[in-house]
Formats: C-alpha cells, sequence, structure tokens
C-alpha cells in the first residue's frame, strides 16, 4: 500500500500522541485542516486509525478524537540478557501489550509467549534484540540476519520464533539503558551524558544532544577494550580492565582480602555489598576500593567526554554504596561531574529497546509501506 506524505506526517503524529483530534493533529503536523482531513481518511480507509469517541473543546462544540488503528500493528523488544531474558510487546504508540520474562535458554519460548498476547491479526512491525556486544550496524532490512559478535545459538533459536520478513534490528543493550535513563530515568532533562553500567561486564552508553553516540562500527563504547593495564611492567590484556572490574573479578579480590573471622566469605557480589551495607568492614573497603576503581574509569570518560553527567547503572554499578567513592575519585582526577546512580533498574535494556522498537515500526509504516525498498 502505497500512503501520501500527509497520511505518514499524520500516522507520525498520532503515534507520538497516542490520541489526538483532527485540530490538535493539524497542528502537530503543520498542515491544514482539510489536509488533515484527507490523511486520516485514508489512515482509516487503510486501518491505520481508528475513532475512538468524542472531546468537547473550550467552546463547547465536539471534536472527533482518533487513535491507532488495527493495521497499525505491533512491535517487539527483546533484552537478550547473561541470564535473563526479558521480552515486551508494545502498540506503536508506545502502549505495552504483553510482558514476559524467561531464562536466557528459553529465549524462544519467552518470546513465542508474548507473541500469542499480541492483539490477533495486529501485523508485527519490527523488533529490537539487545545484547552484549554489537560490532556491525544491522541492514535494516526485512527479513535480514544482523551481524553480532556474541549472540549465539540462543539469538538463533529465537529469531527462528519470530514471523518471517519481521525487520530485526539489534542493538548494544548498554545503549538501550541510556536511552530508558534519558527518558524516564535519572537523565530527564540531560541531552548529554553517560550511563556507565558495572556488572559481570562494563560499558559505556554515550548520549550526545539527545541521541545515542554508536560510532563507525557500532561499538562506541566499548570501555571493556580500553588498555588495561598500562604500565612499564605489564603488556594491556585483550578486555583486560573488564576482567579487572567485572563482578568475578570484584569477588575473587574480596576471596583475597577476607580474613580470619571475618566469617563465611561471599561467593557474590550482591552478598558482598549486602555485608557492606551490614557495616562489615572488610567487605565496606572492599566495596571502597572497587568504587575508586570505577571514579578512575569515570575520569577516563570524562577526560573523553566530558558528559556532565555519569548515570552509574549495572548489577553493582547501581548500588548507591559507591556513589561517594566514585565521586571522589573523579573530583581527585578531572574536573567536576555530576555523578547519579540509575533509577531504571533490570528493566532499564528493555524499555530502551521497547522504545527503539516502536520508532522502527514508525518508520516501517510511513516508509516501507510506501515503496518497496
Amino acid at each position: 500500500m502505497q500512503l501520501s506524505e500527509s497520511a505518514r506526517v499524520v500516522f507520525d503524529v498520532l503515534a507520538g500522541a497516542g490520541t489526538a483530534t483532527r485540530p490538535q493533529l493539524a497542528a502537530g503536523a503543520g498542515l491544514s485542516k482539510p489536509t488533515v482531513s484527507s490523511a486520516v481518511a485514508e489512515l482509516e480507509a487503510a486501518g491505520l486509525a481508528a475513532h475512538s469517541g468524542t472531546a468537547s473543546g473550550a467552546t463547547g462544540r465536539s471534536a472527533a478524537v482518533y487513535r491507532l488503528g488495527p493495521a497499525a500493528g505491533a512491535v517487539l523488544a527483546v533484552d537478550l540478557g547473561p541470564s535473563l531474558t526479558r521480552v515486551r510487546g508494545c502498540a506503536l504508540d508506545g502502549t505495552l501489550l504483553a510482558e514476559k520474562t524467561g531464562t536466557r535458554p528459553e529465549a524462544a519460548g519467552t518470546v513465542r509467549e508474548v507473541l500469542q498476547e499480541l492483539p490477533a491479526g495486529a501485523p508485527l512491525r519490527a523488533v529490537v534484540v539487545a545484547v552484549g556486544d554489537v560490532t556491525t550496524r544491522d541492514r535494516e532490512g526485512a527479513g535480514e540476519r544482523p551481524a553480532t559478535a556474541k549472540a549465539g545459538p540462543v539469538f538463533d533459536a529465537m529469531t527462528v520464533a519470530l514471523p518471517e520478513g519481521v525487520p530485526i534490528h539489534v542493538e548494544n543493550n548498554v545503549n538501550c539503558a541510556a536511552l530508558a535513563e534519558l527518558h524516564e530515568g535519572a537523565a530527564r532533562g540531560r541531552d548529554t551524558f553517560g550511563y556507565l553500567r558495572i556488572g559481570v561486564g562494563i560499558g559505556l552508553g554515550i548520549v550526545v544532544g539527545g541521541r545515542v553516540l554508536r560510532g563507525a562500527n557500532g561499538a562506541a563504547g566499548e570501555v571493556a577494550r580500553l588498555p588495561y593495564p598500562w604500565d612499564d611492567g605489564r603488556e594491556p590484556r585483550h578486555e583486560g580492565l573488564e576482567r579487572h572490574m567485572g563482578a568475578r573479578s570484584l569477588v575473587r579480590r574480596a576471596s583475597r582480602a577476607w580474613r580470619d573471622g571475618d566469617g563465611p566469605c561471599p561467593r557474590s557480589a550482591d552478598r558482598l555489598f549486602a555485608l557492606a551495607r551490614q557495616g562489615h568492614a572488610t567487605a565496606r573497603a572492599v566495596v571502597a576500593a572497587h568504587a575508586t576503581d570505577i571514579g578512575r574509569l569515570a575520569a577516563a570518560v570524562t577526560a573523553v567526554l566530558d558528559p556532565g553527567l555519569i548515570v552509574l547503572g549495572g548489577a553493582t554499578g547501581s548500588d548507591p554504596q559507591l556513589l561517594a567513592g566514585v565521586r571522589a575519585e573523579l573530583a581527585r582526577l578531572s574536573w567536576p561531574t555530576e555523578v547519579v546512580s540509575s533509577v531504571v533498574g533490570d528493566t532499564g535494556t528493555v524499555a530502551g529497546a521497547s522504545r527503539l522498537a516502536v520508532a522502527h515500526g514508525i518508520q516501517t509504516v510511513t516508509g516501507a509501506m510506501t515503496a518497496k525498498h
């Protein structure tokens, strides 16, 4: 089907608004009321817009209210995490339609469960999959397999569960979480910041002017690749910084620091931080040293980007116990930069992926429906 230019613009405005009257659509689209009326009729005929009631204006006159129609369809966002898979299905106005969480090996089944809960007959317009390492941008063509570095058999099995011909877009999970912080988290109102994730691995989401910076290879923010260690006596190791700062190494450092009389040594970062919150002296010392390491990484980020704000996220990075130490080390090594903890939590990645999926879905309707590419 081929949509007119005015219909594409009006659809885009309606998707962003959720519901709107014709005068509101005209104002949002910058089009005349007769042009909007024609565009709305075109969208209604295609099932892309539908009448959803009336609203009374200031003069007492009623105006028809419109929403997206059933043919607008839905999108899927998948956070393919290291242990869990979170999947959301959304309408093109961002409304949450279905949500499921399963283990990583169950990714395909979790996707199928969400697909079954989407409105019957609603076309799936786009899928965004958030993964841990993206080194080649996808070609954004329907049915084309995007290239990823660490997707593996779980990714392959999950894509088999999707309807054929649906565009699949692969995005870095840290970038997705950064988008969530931008729109609904700790960075609201700030259009430039760095989202520094510290957990099993490390990563940086870079937002400049309200947009995620991806780089020429889609790998901007891969701070795991920073040379480490970097001194006269030791050669930098591949992803050595991530090995040093990741959760597994943190637990090993705690084991080395543990003394007789400290009680059972923590076997996980969660347990280490819990002991620190309880005032355990050795646990607090290990956490403080970890905060200093993160502060040094934050200083490197600040030296390159001068972001003004760094949001700390991830399984360990978001713990408020780290804030004071990170702030102190960053202040010692660099210029004043605000540091705050993430507020979007574990669902930040799938929330950001949902926003991207909605944007891709709208582009599919307003762009790909007009002509074959």
